[in-house]
């Protein structure tokens, strides 16, 4: 039960689809002989239940969100080795608790960095000049470092979203109005690009295509609020432009 339970907190808190984190624990519990198993979650909390040798039921809280494609992949690499037999249940646990607590995590300024260097990359892919890369990226990094911190200050997406948005907004119209941009438009799109939940977007219509209405209905709601967030951020800066 805590090797099932802990494997399926892992992959859910860092950005798994719901019917992979399902499919993992009842692999792992079949391969510990125990096949009446049943699992029923949502982005918010996970149900897992088992019939043998005793009717057990346990429920966990996922309070915290994040991607984390590296700690997904290394749970599928304990979930195989399970599957194997090469791990014995103790072995599996220390292996997903290690997981848990490795700080795979890159140093803030090297985020902000890449969402700089990515805002100027977008700029160029929706044609636009060379002259406007610099200030893309300004305003991407200046939008992305506003989000991750206010995120810290205020636990809540929507405020970071549209802070970040509304740095955004305000730093693209300061440069082309004092002649440091030009198109204005693409240079919103595509600082917002580092901002846009992309993954969540995928996982939410994959997780409805596999039948799990629930996830998928509240992590495409999950996306709309903060798309409308950063849509509501842009909008608000733009209206004094």
């Amino acid at each position: 039960m805590k090797v099932c339970l802990l494997a399926g907190k892992i992959m859910l808190q860092n950005g798994a689809e719901t019917y992979r984190v399902e499919d993992t624990m009842t692999r792992i519990a079949a391969s510990y002989g125990v096949d009446n198993s049943d699992s029923y979650m949502t982005p918010t909390g996970i149900l897992f239940s088992v019939e043998e040798p005793q009717h057990i039921t346990r429920l966990i809280r996922i309070s915290e969100r994040t991607t984390n494609l590296y700690k997904i992949d290394m749970v599928n690499t304990i979930s195989r080795s399970i599957s194997l037999g090469e791990l014995t249940i103790s072995e599996a646990l220390r292996s997903l608790r290690e997981v848990e607590q490795e700080k795979t995590d890159y140093p803030t300024w090297l985020l902000i960095l890449m969402a700089a260097i990515a805002s100027g990359c977008f700029l160029i892919m929706f044609k636009g000049t060379w002259y406007d890369f610099i200030p893309a990226a300004i305003a991407g990094g200046l939008g992305f470092s506003g989000s991750i911190f206010l995120q810290r200050v205020i636990p809540v997406r929507f405020f970071a979203e549209f802070s970040g948005a509304l740095m955004i907004g305000f730093s693209a119209v300061w440069m082309v109005k004092n002649g440091f941009g030009q198109q204005i438009d693409v240079i919103i799109i595509s600082s917002v690009m580092p901002l846009v939940p992309g993954l969540l977007i995928t996982n939410a219509i994959r997780d409805l295509m596999a039948g799990h209405l629930i996830s998928g209905l509240s992590k495409g709601a999950e996306a709309f609020i903060t798309s409308f967030a950063i849509g509501a951020g842009v909008a608000f800066m733009l209206s004094f432009y």
